[in-house]
C-alpha cells in the first residue's frame, strides 16, 4: 500500500532540502505542493528545484501549467491523486508550503470542478460585496454561515459555483480521506531566525538572476500577467519600472515574505496531525529519518 510522507511548513524553512535528503535515502520521488512552481518559466522567484536537484531526484507537479493558464486546486488534486496511485510500491514525498494543495490530498477535499468564469465574475463584482453576500444568503445559506460578510473572494466563488452548476457550493463540498497512511512533518524556526533565512534567500535569488527573469517574463507575457503580481515578482517589476530602487525592492520582498510566512505558520499550526521539528536542530535529518523509518514499518492500519 502507498504511504505518503508530507514535508510542510512556511517558506524558507528548508522543506526542499529535507525532502531531497529523504527522497535520496528512500529512493523515491517528490511531488511538489507549491501553487506557483506549477507554472512554467517562473523559476528563481518561486524557489523551484534546480536542474541539478531534479536530476538527483525526480520531481512531479512542477512546470505543468503555462503562465497564461490557471491551475485550480481541483486540477492540482486530480493530477496529484493520479500520481499517488501510480506509485503503489514505494513511500512518496509530498513537499511544499501551499496548505490548500496539501489539504486537498491528505483530507481528500471534494472540490467543485468549476473553472473561473471571468465574465460572470465581472458582472457579479459590479454589484458590490453587500449585495453579493445577500444573494449568497438566499441561494446558499449554509455556505453564507461559514463565510464572513466581508470575504469577497469566497463569496464570489460560492456564487460562481452556484450559477455555473445550479447547485449550492455547500452541497458539493466535503471530504473523502484517502485510505493510505499519511505522515505529516512540519518544519519551523524561531521567528527572527526565519526572518534571517528569508533575507539571505532573497539576496541569493537576486544574485541568481531574479531581475533578469522578471524582465524576460514581463517582455514575453506583458505587465498585466497575474503571476507577475505575486511575491517577489511584483516588487522587482516595480524596480524595473523605475518606481523603486533595487534595495527597496529587496526590502519589500523580505517584508512581504515574512508576512506570508506568518500566514502559512498560522495555517499549518491549525492542523493537529502535523508533527513538528525544529529547523535549527543539528540532528534534524536523523531525527526526521528515524520518524520516517518508524512510519514505514508501521502496519497499514496505523494512520497518522
Amino acid at each position: 500500500m502507498t504511504k505518503l510522507i508530507v514535508i510542510c511548513g512556511a517558506t524558507a524553512t528548508g522543506k526542499s532540502g529535507l525532502g531531497l535528503s529523504l527522497a535520496t535515502r528512500l529512493g523515491t520521488v517528490i511531488l511538489s505542493a507549491d501553487s506557483r512552481q506549477v507554472y512554467q518559466e517562473f523559476d528563481i522567484g518561486t524557489a523551484k528545484p534546480t536542474v541539478t536537484e531534479q536530476k538527483l531526484v525526480p520531481h512531479y507537479l512542477i512546470d505543468i501549467c503555462a503562465p497564461t493558464n490557471t491551475m485550480t486546486v481541483a486540477d492540482y488534486q486530480a493530477q496529484a491523486q493520479a500520481l499517488v496511485t501510480s506509485f503503489l510500491d514505494s513511500p512518496l514525498l509530498l513537499v511544499g508550503g501551499t496548505g490548500l494543495y496539501i489539504r486537498s490530498i491528505v483530507q481528500g477535499m471534494k472540490i467543485p470542478r468549476v473553472a473561473p468564469q471571468p465574465e460572470l465574475r465581472s458582472q457579479l463584482e459590479s454589484l458590490g460585496q453587500t449585495q453579493l453576500y445577500a444573494m449568497l444568503q438566499q441561494v446558499d445559506p449554509v455556505a453564507a454561515e461559514k463565510i464572513h460578510p466581508h470575504d469577497s473572494v469566497r463569496t464570489l466563488r460560492a456564487l460562481e459555483v452556484y450559477y455555473v452548476t445550479g447547485y449550492p457550493i455547500s452541497a458539493q463540498q466535503g471530504e473523502n480521506p484517502p485510505n493510505y497512511p499519511i505522515l505529516q512533518i512540519g518544519l519551523d524556526y524561531d521567528v527572527e531566525r526565519l526572518g534571517d533565512r528569508i533575507h539571505r534567500r532573497t539576496e541569493q535569488m537576486v544574485a541568481d538572476g531574479l531581475v533578469a527573469e522578471v524582465e524576460y517574463l514581463c517582455q514575453k507575457y506583458g505587465l498585466n500577467l497575474s503571476l507577475l503580481n505575486t511575491l517577489g515578482y511584483q516588487e522587482i517589476k516595480e524596480y524595473l519600472a523605475g518606481e523603486i530602487s533595487l534595495d527597496t525592492a529587496k526590502e519589500l520582498i523580505v517584508l512581504h515574505t515574512r508576512q506570508f510566512a506568518k500566514r502559512q505558520r498560522t495555517w499549518f499550526r491549525a492542523c493537529p496531525q502535523i508533527q513538528w521539528f525544529d529547523g535549527d536542530d543539528p540532528h534534524l535529518l536523523e531525527n526526521v529519518w528515524q520518524r520516517v523509518q518508524d512510519f514505514i514499518s508501521e502496519s497499514p492500519s496505523s494512520k497518522d
